[in-house]
């Protein structure tokens, strides 16, 4: 792996708890409480390995369709695990933000995710965002009302619309377009994931489930990476 070719913005689809923990006769809230292990794991490699910016897909709008028992684990398993790891991302200089709509957010989750957000705010090492309650269509669609409402106040003009404006009014706002988008667990698709961001994004697609996607598996990524060239378009 190149030190000096790294990808600025690493973008990961976290898939595969479920059936991790279905493949040992567990409940599938095992494999998501293994899963936050890894997300340990994988953020303090990024942070070592130099990545700048690591965003992380845990919760998409369409997963409230789960059964309610999962989806109350999953919240509980965010809220907890932001106690528990807020000291570790002030040591290490990782600032941590999160994308996604926060109306429809517990409010014990929406009070820990507003502290880490504020007690990391100045630090620079990793950028490290959680996508929570996040889908690129909802995304587009909330930064188009709010455009529109600019119209409507006079403040924007239709022919000032352009897609600088429309990024800078995504919730990925303040960081730069994925460089690599990984996926987990075999699946080929991007379900609902940065859909605007992802134009020139590279995409690597694994068959590991994310329990199992560790420091060598992210570092394969990022040579697989490494190996393709980059047009954006051109020849």
């Amino acid at each position: 792996m190149e030190s000096n070719n790294l990808p600025i913005h690493i973008a990961i689809i976290m898939d595969g708890n479920g059936r991790w923990a279905q493949a040992r006769g567990l409940p599938r809230i095992y494999g998501h409480q293994e899963g936050k292990q890894n997300v340990k794991r994988i953020v303090k490699h990024a942070a070592n390995l130099g990545i700048k910016y690591l965003s992380l897909f845990a919760f998409s709008t369409e997963n409230w369709k789960r059964p309610k028992e999962e989806v109350d684990g999953l919240m509980e398993i965010l809220r907890v695990g932001l106690q528990e790891e807020r000291p570790e991302f002030i040591r290490e200089g990782i600032r941590v933000v999160f994308f996604g709509d926060r109306t429809r957010l517990p409010r014990e989750v929406l009070k820990e995710m507003e502290l880490t957000e504020s007690l990391t705010s100045s630090n620079s090492r990793l950028h490290l965002a959680f996508a929570i309650n996040y889908s690129g269509r909802d995304d587009i669609l909330r930064a188009t009302k709010k455009i529109s409402q600019k119209v409507v106040e006079g403040k924007v003009k239709v022919d000032d619309i352009d897609n600088e404006l429309i990024s800078q009014e995504l919730d990925t706002r303040d960081f730069p377009d994925p460089d690599l988008i990984i996926r987990t667990s075999g699946e080929l698709r991007i379900s609902n994931f940065y859909l605007w961001q992802s134009a020139y994004s590279e995409f690597y697609f694994t068959p590991v489930l994310w329990p199992d996607f560790d420091e060598k598996e992210l570092e394969s990524a990022i040579e697989a990476y490494q190996s393709r060239k980059r047009r954006f378009g051109g020849i």
